[in-house]
């Protein structure tokens, strides 16, 4: 292997950070983002299917979100500016079903977030703006979104928020039910 290295995320299982080799010189530098063989052997062997792209403003919160029927493997990355990205394990019968683990990801730490199907994702720009990269294991739906509030106190997400942030999101991500709503429906 040795092109990347892969950490485990606390005690939530399957969750990984991938920290790529960078090979710099007085030029620049240049790294592999993604090589199936180096993350098969990492134990990650998800065929990506798309690859998304968002653009966002400092104070954007996107999330948490997921796919219903449709669940998507994703490793997520910035290319530009800074973000704390984190997922909440809503996996059937998971041990630590309802815990969340979060990340700094930023174009200078050159981290990525693997997160496995069953996750709720969000994330928040703390740099002026961020570019967000993320490989997709299955194609998006529109009418399969499902979504949680960002500040469920059931969940408890500790969001690096600098003080007097004004958090920016969707209209759509306004309207999540709780996590405990959530749960109901799943008949937990």
């Amino acid at each position: 292997m040795g092109k990347i290295t892969v950490t485990q995320c606390g005690d939530i299982e399957g969750l990984r950070v991938i920290e790529p080799a960078v090979f710099g010189d007085s030029r620049g530098y240049f790294m592999e983002t993604y090589n199936y063989n180096d993350f098969k052997e990492a134990g990650i062997a998800v065929e990506f299917v798309q690859d998304n792209q968002s653009s966002s403003s400092y104070g954007v919160l996107r999330g948490l979100h997921f796919q219903i029927n449709y669940p998507q493997d994703k490793l997520v990355r910035v290319v530009s500016g800074e973000v704390y990205d984190v997922a909440v394990d809503l996996r059937e019968g998971s041990a630590t079903f309802g815990k969340w683990f979060g990340v700094l990801l930023s174009a200078e730490n050159k981290k990525q977030f693997f997160i496995p199907k069953g996750f709720a994702h969000g994330f928040v720009v703390l740099s002026d703006t961020a570019e967000f990269c993320y490989k997709c294991s299955d194609f998006y739906h529109p009418n399969d979104e499902g979504g949680l509030p960002f500040n469920d106190p059931d969940i408890g997400v500790e969001w690096p928020l600098p003080e007097g942030m004004e958090i920016i999101q969707s209209d759509k991500d306004k309207k999540w039910g709780s996590f405990r709503d959530y749960c109901e429906k799943q008949g937990k």
